[in-house]
């Protein structure tokens, strides 16, 4: 047998806890026997849940925590109340080394604030971003950030594409990961002035990546790059827009296999291929996004999820211990920082010389650099 994973989870966290969160460690504890559960809440929520699943109790180990944190928590108010909460105690667990990562469905905001709190970030990393994996035409393609910074500086969205490229690297499998920038269009006029300047610094730094400059909307799908970074209003945006098109897409094709007979006859004959389809379409299949940047792997899940969206969650979680994710973005960062810091260097020089251009040729007007 593989060596053990040990991964803490906040049974208490989702819309559906525990029982959502208990049938997804069932699901995953098939597909990993080697995994082992940390459950962190209220034993007495828990152990109805845990006893409806046949052999579940031994892979999973039951850790009391009698406070939870709400789903409509401020962070500010789980970084105050929720020292002893089971989110706040599978965070812990991460940072005492007892497990390798850890999986809530909790509130973001209060995952975000209680993990950089408590695990902090890499050096020279700002603030974490939660990257996704999107199904594509071409595999799989991550985005981030997904919603954990809704304004991202110039220094926040070259952090992301660094970390995005080794996600894609490690877990993803890409040799030399392909990197866009998200815009409204591919044409270097486009874009608001921090895209405009990631873009430029990204391209003068020469980084260990593939940039391929400025992405849109409908390159996601079509898996153009292997990474797309963005700031969290625009990446949780395309995030729900693509789910919300899901769900009609699935509930447009349902009513018009059930308009008629015929249409019900065809269905039948093609049941397999439709199953195939809905599994490729099921947004559970992908649920689990990875707060980048932290000395420590934490997974949050979608709130609203069942059991086999959480399993999905938990198997990310399993994927990410079992690889060199946090040696690769050791490396990256330590790699790359000299090579930004010079290439921002540069741009600001080319900034201040073109303006005292401008000032020679106009002295009547005053330019600031």
């Amino acid at each position: 047998m593989s060596q053990l994973v040990h991964i803490a989870v906040d049974a208490m966290g989702g819309d559906h806890a525990p029982g959502s969160v208990l049938d997804g460690c069932a699901i995953s504890s098939v597909r990993h026997p080697n995994a082992r559960f940390l459950l962190f809440g209220d034993t007495e929520k828990i152990q109805p849940h845990l006893s409806r699943h046949k052999g579940l109790a031994d892979v999973c180990e039951i850790h009391h925590t009698p406070d939870s944190i709400p789903m409509d928590a401020k962070p500010a108010q789980a970084v105050r109340q929720g020292r002893r909460s089971s989110m706040a105690m599978a965070i812990t667990s991460v940072k005492a080394e007892r497990a390798a990562a850890v999986v809530s469905a909790g509130s973001t905001g209060a995952l975000m604030a209680l993990s950089k709190i408590r695990l902090r970030t890499f050096p020279g990393v700002a603030r974490p971003a939660i990257a996704a994996v999107w199904p594509t035409a071409r595999g799989e393609t991550l985005v981030l950030d997904m919603g954990a910074n809704v304004d991202a500086d110039i220094k926040q969205l070259v952090d992301f594409a660094i970390l995005g490229e080794a996600f894609a690297h490690t877990v993803l499998q890409r040799e030399r990961p392909t990197v866009g920038l998200l815009n409204v269009g591919s044409e270097d006029v486009k874009g608001n002035e921090v895209v405009k300047a990631v873009d430029a610094l990204l391209r003068a730094a020469d980084l260990p990546m593939e940039y391929v400059g400025y992405v849109e909307g409908d390159d996601i799908a079509a898996g153009k790059v292997d990474v797309v970074v963005t700031d969290g209003f625009t990446g949780n945006i395309a995030l729900k827009t693509a789910e919300g098109v899901v769900r009609l897409f699935a509930n447009h094709l349902r009513e018009a296999l059930n308009s008629t007979w015929m249409s019900k006859l065809g269905a039948l004959l093609a049941s397999g291929a439709l199953k195939t389809l809905k599994d490729r379409l099921d947004p559970r299949s992908a649920n689990g996004g990875v707060f980048l940047g932290l000395n420590g792997l934490v997974i949050k899940s979608h709130g609203g999820t069942d059991g086999l969206g959480f399993a999905s969650a938990l198997d990310l979680s399993i994927d990410l211990a079992a690889s060199d994710f946090g040696e690769h973005i050791t490396e990256a960062l330590a790699l790359v920082q000299e090579k930004v810091d010079a290439a921002d260097a540069d741009l600001k020089a080319e900034k201040r010389r073109k303006a005292e251009d401008r000032a020679a040729a106009n002295p009547e007007e005053t330019v600031t650099p």
